[in-house]
Parts: C-alpha cells; structure tokens; sequence
C-alpha cells in the first residue's frame, strides 16, 4: 500500500459509520527525501532514540535501506505497541518543550512529533500506526466525554438558533466555497461538491484543545463555536450517505430516515433513562470509597456509551458528549472531570501526532503552490462565512472574529469523508492528498490564528465605530464613585456579595457566561467582556469609579488591566491579587495601592487551624501568625499607609495584650481629656497609646483630650476592660465592644 494511503487511517474508525473503513497497514519502505530536507527531522529522531535507548536498551545501526539512516535492532521491535507510544511521548515531549520556548501552543509540538516518526519523512518511523490511530479515536472520545462533563445543555441554550439554522447555512455556503474554487482549479462538477464538503466541516478536537490553552473555554463565543460544531458532527451522517449517492440520491433517502431515528431514540434514553440511571449508579460506586472504581466507572460510562452509539450507526465521539453532558447534572460531574483530565490529555497526545504522521513533506513541496493557494482560499472564505453569520445572529463585539479564527481550519472528519470519496471511486489520489493536506496545515495554523483575536478586535475597534457592550442590571443614572470588579469569579463574585449587602456601588466585568448568570441572577450590575480591553472598562464606568479590583490571577492580564485603568482614570485607587510573589516589585512599579497574595493568607489560616488543633493559646497564635505576615511583607512589598496603621497595630498586639476602642460621637469621653474622664481611677484600665489620622501618640498624659474617631488602645484585665466599656462607650457594649 503506498504511503499516502495512510490517510484512510489518519483518525477515526469511521466515527459516524459502522463500517470498517481502515485496513491493516502493508510493510513498505519510507520515501527517501534529499538530505537536506530530512537533516533536522533525522536529528530529532537519533535525540529521542538515545533517550529512548536508556529505558528499551537500544542500540542503532545503520538500515539497510540508505547510509544515512538509521534503525534500531530487530530487538527494538519486540515490544510493538507500546515502544511505539513511548516514543510518540518522548517525542511530543521534547517538541512541546521547543515551542513552549517559542511560545507556540503545544498541539503544534505534537503534531511535529508525529511528523518527525512518521512515514514520510524517512529513517526511524512508527511500526504500528494503525494501532496508533485507533487510540487516537479513544482521545477524542475522551475530550468530547470531558467537554460534556464541563457543559450544561442549559449552556448552550443560548446558541440554539445560531447551532441549529446557522450551522446547516455554513455547510451550504462552505460546499458553494468549495465549488467555486474547484470551478477555478479546473475539476468536474461532482469533484467540485465533493471539496466543497470535505473542507465544509471543522476540527472539535483542534478547536477545544486551543480554547483550553488559551482559557477561554466557558465563553459565549466558545459556546457558539461548540454548538456548531456539535451539529456539523451530526451533519457527516447524512453527508456519508448522499455523497456517494449523487448519482442516484433517492437511495439513500432510506438511510437517512433509519439514521435520524436511531438519533432519535438515542438522545430520548440518554436524557430521559440516562438522567436518573447514570446519576444513581455513580451514587453507589461512590459509596464503595474507591477511587480507582469511581474512574474505572467514569470511563466506562463515556466510552461505552460512544461505542453503543458507534454500533447503532451514529459517532463515537458524539455519544461520549452526550454521556458526559447528562452525568454533569449529577452530584459527581466536578470530581470526574478532575478525574478524567489526564487520560484525556495523554490520549489527546496521541491524536495530534496521528494527524502529523498524514503530512508527506514530499507532496507538500511538490505541489507547494497549488497547496498554498487552496489553505489560503480555504481559510480566509471558510471564517468569513463563520464571521459573518455570526454577526447575522446578532453576536457582536469579538464573538464574529473569535468563531472565524477558531472554526476555518478542515476538520478530522473529512479524513473519513474523503476515505469513502475514494473507496467509491468519487474522487481521485491527487485529491485525496490535497485536501489531506490542507486539512494538517490549516489544523496546525489555527492556534497561531486564534491567538490574534484580541489583536484584531482592537483593529476593529479602531476602524470602525463601536459596538454597545452587553450590560446587565445598571441603574438608569450610571454609576459615579463606584467599585468596579475586574473578574466575577469566586472571589469576585464574594467581593460583590459584601459590597450589595452594605449598599455601595460597583459593577463586574466576567466573560464567563456562567458566571454572568450567577452575578445576574444576583442582582449584581454586569458588563459582558474582557476586562483587559479598555472599551471593556470604559463600558464599566471606570473614569467615574473610586476603586479598582483585579480578582483575575494571571499576572499578564492584571498588568493590561491595571495599565488601561490608570490610562482611563489616573486618580483611581487598585487593589490587585498577587498569583506570584516574584512580581511584587512590578505591581508597585504600577503603583497599586494594595495587593493580596491569596497562597499567604490560607497558609496563616491553616497555622491557626493547626496551633489551634493543639491546644496553644490563642495569644500565642496570634503572636506566631501576625509574626510571620510581618516578616512576610516587610521583606517583599511596602503596603500602603491604612496597612502599615494595621501592622502597626498588630505589631503592638504582640507586644501588649491590647484591645483598641474608637472614640465615637456617642461616647463619654469625646472632647474630655485623660485626667478629666478619671479612666484609671474609676476602671482601672491603662491608656497607652491614642491614633489619631494615622498619628501614634504613644502614652499620653492627663491633659491629652479624645477627639471623634480617635483610636484608643488600652490594657487591663478583663473585669477592667468591661467596666471601660461600660462606662464610656455604652452602645458599643452592649454589642460587645468595638475592637479595631
């Protein structure tokens, strides 16, 4: 079989079909390319096998087949299956550490690992590629059952029209793209509709894992991506049906009534059976306390529900996204997916480098031109057609620029499509090769693209006038000397809480549209985007605003956020969360008048928890905790001056056993001196210091006089301090008192 057929392995054993499209790979000899073209994939390859040599004892000698290429002994090849994944790893391990250092996503080394062990690039290859596929398949079942543990179908709820009327709009629009430039190449009218449908479908897989990377998985404009994607996976049914029936499409008519009822009744027992078996079943195997039970039984569910769809004629992968959506209702859907991530990652791996082992550099460079021509056309008309229905949907602002950039790529499903194009006879290997390879080039330029949104939507908003962001519960008057929150998760979300209860304005900015429902449901005021864009915070009032919160822990997008807020408002005040103590100095380079390092505060929570679990007393605890904050921000940041007050208040708490009492308009002693009031003599309290605006007057004598909202700081027994309350600050004991 010669090399280029590989194809018909590249991916899925037909996903959406229950027919057998792979057959086992023939032995054949690499294609041998020119040295020079083969130079740095045969030095990563001798690289990995020498590391590869510590573990598998290999020893290399040179192949029979060239002088400068070489194969480890037959001994090597004992091991099958599982030398070959060992050397995928090895390989994506050390080509995702190569674009880590040039800050490329990491699919990109993965699908380099598999172009280096492939069989088109000569000397050192993969033995099982076949095997090698069919555990790809695995890893795409594993991310779609992940990505339904993460998804609500109430979560895409809010792209149900865009998903189901614009996705079989795109495929449409895509196949006239496809026919207009076979037109242009030259080719038949049915060749023409065969490219069209082949590039009309989108990678899930390629797509998802650069939305992880990049942290936007969550986002309405992911969702939106999701929802079409969802639906052109269910459109390959009736495209495997009717493609190779063009000639007579009444045939397949029938086939495609058994196929939509077979969808039918599957997604009638996935959501009403599935929704209370699947749920109580988990519940039980969680009760066995068995950690090993609870993911052998996560797996389970996900693969052998896709596989009793892939029986019944409907997709793997699909089957597994439903399982994995309807066991998300469940109590258990969080701990299975934290339980699932690393299979789904490790099997993830194997996809990509199965997509790389289908680039034949040979082909590439033969037919350079036509290649480049068709990945051009292909991608710029693919995401304007997804661009613009999107904004025909009425999403706005950088939704239209994040689908177009995220969805152009040719997906793994139009290896299957094209599989069958061939085997029927509907296309031929000239075809066949060319759209493999533009499939591979355009899946590896789509993390490079995607990565451009932000940049392009800040073009756009230069050229253009701007668009009304999405806001939620905001007053008719505005906002003036509000809070504004700049991340609406967690913490943010408990920030606001406080800040509703005591009535003081302020306004979150969240991209998450789960979170946006929670802050809505709330009666928080909202504003849909990215804080780190100053149209964003412009929208969010900001140049009205008193405060500044960035709750958001990436370091990157605090400073962007900070920068443009300073830029908008110069006299606004920022409290940022510090996710790395290494960059304190540039935070105070920024001038934030606050930071909290959230690691500090839950390691001196759980020292209080701990010396408290042992019996010390509470003096003690406080001695050790409020000793190690000092220590702490003494020798990393210097805090603003409300926080130096604070520390010096603690700082003498360790020192004296002090409570500290504020002089408030209804207490005796306000406008009296030390010695008029008789406070030692009729309490038996001691006065030892007294903070006025941020002035310690440390000691004062009798003729010192208590001004409003004087702090006082006083020592005595406890009986002593009751009666000081008591007698002077009346309200504030019959609350307790009131301690700073």
């Amino acid at each position: 079989m010669p090399p280029v057929t590989l194809l018909s392995q590249c991916l899925i054993n037909n996903i959406f079909t229950d027919q057998n499209i792979f057959t086992p790979l023939d032995h054949f000899s690499p294609p041998v390319l020119p040295a020079r073209s083969l130079f740095v994939c045969i030095g990563i390859k001798l690289a990995i096998f020498s590391s590869a040599g510590i573990f598998l004892n290999i020893s290399l000698h040179p192949a029979p087949f060239g002088p400068h290429h070489f194969l480890p002994s037959t001994d090597w090849f004992t091991m099958g299956i599982a030398t070959d994944i060992i050397l995928l790893v090895l390989a994506a391990f050390f080509c995702g550490l190569l674009m880590q250092r040039l800050r490329q996503p990491l699919i990109l080394g993965y699908i380099f690992a598999g172009v280096i062990l492939g069989p088109h690039t000569g000397g050192l290859t993969i033995t099982e590629v076949h095997e090698i596929e069919l555990l790809a398949e695995i890893g795409v079942g594993l991310l779609l059952f992940a990505l339904g543990l993460e998804f609500s179908h109430k979560d895409l709820k809010p792209v149900k029209f865009i998903a189901l009327i614009g996705t079989p709009l795109q495929i449409g629009l895509t196949i006239a793209l496809g026919y207009g430039i076979g037109q242009l190449m030259g080719w038949d009218w049915k060749t023409s509709i065969w490219f069209g449908s082949l590039i009309s479908l989108s990678s899930t897989m390629v797509l998802l894992k650069t939305l992880m990377n990049q942290g936007w998985l969550g986002t309405l404009s992911s969702k939106v991506m999701i929802g079409m994607l969802i639906v052109q996976d269910l459109a390959v049914v009736p495209m495997l049906i009717i493609l190779p029936l063009m000639n007579d499409p009444a045939a397949g008519l029938v086939s495609i009534g058994q196929a939509a009822v077979k969808a039918a009744l599957f997604l009638a027992c996935m959501f009403v059976l599935g929704a209370k078996l699947l749920p109580w079943l988990m519940r039980h195997i969680a009760k066995l306390g068995s950690r090993e039970l609870f993911l052998l039984a996560i797996i389970a569910i996900g693969l052998g529900i896709g596989y009793a769809t892939y029986l019944v004629g409907l997709s793997f992968a699909f089957g597994a996204f439903i399982a994995g959506m309807v066991l998300n209702e469940s109590d258990y859907g969080h701990q299975a997916l934290s339980d699932i991530i690393p299979l789904r990652d490790v099997f993830g791996l194997l996809f990509f480098a199965s997509v790389g082992m289908l680039l034949d550099p040979q082909f590439l460079l033969k037919n350079f031109g036509i290649i480049l021509l068709l990945v051009l056309f292909v991608s710029l008309g693919k995401g304007c057609i997804f661009a613009v229905l999107s904004w025909v949907f009425r999403y706005g602002n950088v939704i239209p620029i994040a689908v177009g950039l995220g969805l152009f790529q040719v997906g793994e499903f139009s290896f299957v499509l094209a599989r069958i194009g061939l085997s029927t006879g509907s296309i031929d290997n000239e075809l066949y090769n060319l759209v493999l390879t533009t499939a591979v080039l355009t899946m590896i330029l789509t993390p490079i693209a995607s990565a451009q949104t932000a940049r392009l939507y800040t073009l756009k908003k230069r050229w253009f006038q701007k668009e009304p962001l999405e806001s939620i519960n905001f007053p008719d008057k505005g906002f003036k000397r509000h809070v504004v929150i700049a991340g609406g998760g967690r913490v943010g979300l408990q920030i606001a809480t406080t800040l509703h209860r005591l009535a003081i304005p302020f306004v979150v900015i969240e991209l998450d549209q789960r979170r946006i429902e929670q802050a809505k449901n709330a009666g928080h005021a909202v504003v849909y985007g990215d804080a780190s864009h100053e149209i964003v915070l412009e929208a969010a009032s900001l140049a009205h605003a008193s405060l500044l919160v960035v709750t958001i822990p990436g370091i990157v997008e605090s400073q962007t956020i900070i920068t443009h807020a300073q830029r908008i408002n110069s006299e606004i005040k920022v409290v940022a969360r510090l996710s790395d103590p290494d960059f304190f100095e540039t935070f105070s380079e920024l001038n934030v008048t606050d930071l909290v390092y959230p690691e500090l505060e839950a390691g001196l929570e759980m020292i209080r928890q701990v010396l408290l679990a042992l019996h010390l007393p509470v003096t003690e605890i406080q001695r050790q905790t409020e000793a190690l904050r000092q220590e702490y921000f003494t020798s990393q940041v210097s805090q603003s001056k409300p926080y130096q007050t604070l520390s010096q208040f603690r700082a003498a708490e360790q020192q004296f056993d002090l409570e500290w009492m504020m002089v408030a308009a209804d207490s005796s002693l306000l406008n009296r001196s030390i010695g008029e009031a008789e406070i030692r003599k009729k309490t038996g309290v001691s006065v030892v210091g007294v903070l006025r605006e941020d002035q310690l007057e440390p000691n004062p004598g009798p003729q010192f006089r208590f001004q409003d909202k004087d702090l006082v700081a006083i020592i005595g027994s406890n009986e002593a301090r009751a009666a000081f309350q008591s007698s002077f600050f009346p309200s504030q004991y019959s609350t307790g008192g009131q301690m700073v």
